[in-house]
């Protein structure tokens, strides 16, 4: 195993090529974690907004290792850029549309699995892709799977609103959510339970809130509000949010994790935020004034972590430093998927 250089953060995040190596650079717990990883590690779902930076930090976490890790990234891929940019970077790639039973039965015997699957936006429009993206899915890869350990990725949405006070939801409570796609998302976690009790299949549920890098996230969303001088909603007035790569290396060594009956874990901050506060910060850091408007309800969405942190640790980027970068970013003109967060919905229409 080769020695991991000191993990260090840098001041400015200045290009896309910057970021990318930053979300991808392993750290030394990573490094001594996938050590013990079987392969082949089957990476589902890889050609999303998390999946690239994921799948190429598992590679390079097993590169450093010196561990001979097979790491499949399957897909879709309806964005070719999302392949051409990890098959450049030496990682097998897998084009499959897992709602083809066929498919999913021809693909390779696999020891790990991490699900990255899943359908959020539009599920207003189209109720029932969102449905069958949550549930179908799900129940076929678990039926192609039933001797590997997975990491399937839940969303926090799986909890109704929650007040304030109380520091966020915790895994045993109900999960009696607002909106189609919540729902759908529980029965997501329903139906990994089942395959989990049927064929003893290990598994860990992680219960995702707001994952964030600098194209993307509640962060960059407030920025360009505040950037664009419109006005900021406080109904929804608290959330949780995490650096990519933080939730990246966490549903990695989250494998660990995995057992029957199925366990379940919030992931993303240690702190609840204002939305209040952190916007106040951005406008300093953007040079801009911000303009509220509503005030701030005594529910949100927002998370309790402790049993994950007890597992793997705090994350480790601070909100101060994610706010300075993504300061930065937008005032360099960075670039934005154009995939907002919707942070502000509290109605569960999304």
């Amino acid at each position: 195993m080769q020695d991991s250089p000191p993990f260090r953060l840098p001041n400015a995040i200045e290009t896309e090529e910057a970021l990318d190596e930053l979300l991808t650079r392993p750290r030394a717990a990573l490094v001594q974690f996938i050590a013990s990883v079987r392969g082949p590690l089957l990476i589902l779902g890889a050609g999303g907004k998390m999946g690239p930076s994921l799948t190429l930090l598992a590679r390079r976490a097993a590169e450093a290792a010196q561990h001979p890790l097979e790491i499949i990234a399957v897909s879709r891929f309806s964005d070719p850029n999302a392949r051409r940019w990890l098959e450049a970077r030496g990682v097998q790639t897998l084009s499959c549309d897992l709602f083809d039973a066929e498919a999913v039965r021809k693909l390779p015997d696999a020891a790990e699995i991490l699900y990255l699957v899943g359908q959020k936006f539009g599920t207003t429009q189209s109720p029932a892709g969102t449905w069958a993206a949550n549930l179908l899915v799900p129940a076929r890869i678990a039926e192609r799977y039933p001797a590997a350990r997975i990491v399937a990725l839940s969303t926090g949405n799986v909890y109704p609103l929650a007040p304030v006070a109380h520091g966020g939801s915790v895994e045993s409570d109900p999960l009696t959510p607002l909106g189609e796609y919540a729902n759908a998302t529980v029965g997501r976690e329903r139906i990994f339970e089942f395959f989990s009790q049927r064929n003893g299949t290990r598994i860990v549920l992680l219960r995702l809130f707001y994952a964030t890098d600098l194209r993307y996230g509640v962060l960059r969303d407030i920025a360009e509000l505040i950037w664009a001088r419109k006005p900021i909603d406080l109904a929804n007035g608290h959330f949780n949010c995490i650096w990519q790569g933080d939730a990246n290396d966490m549903v990695i060594r989250s494998l660990a994790l995995a057992t029957t009956p199925v366990a379940a874990f919030n992931l993303t901050s240690a702190e609840v935020f204002s939305v209040r506060t952190v916007a106040t910060r951005l406008s300093q850091l953007l040079g801009k004034a911000v303009n509220f408007t509503g005030t701030e309800s005594e529910t949100a969405l927002t998370a309790n972590t402790a049993q994950l942190r007890a597992q793997l640790g705090d994350p480790a980027t601070p909100l101060d430093t994610m706010l300075h970068w993504t300061a930065d970013w937008v005032k360099r003109g960075g670039r934005n998927l154009g995939k907002p967060t919707h942070f502000e919905v509290r109605d569960g229409r999304y």
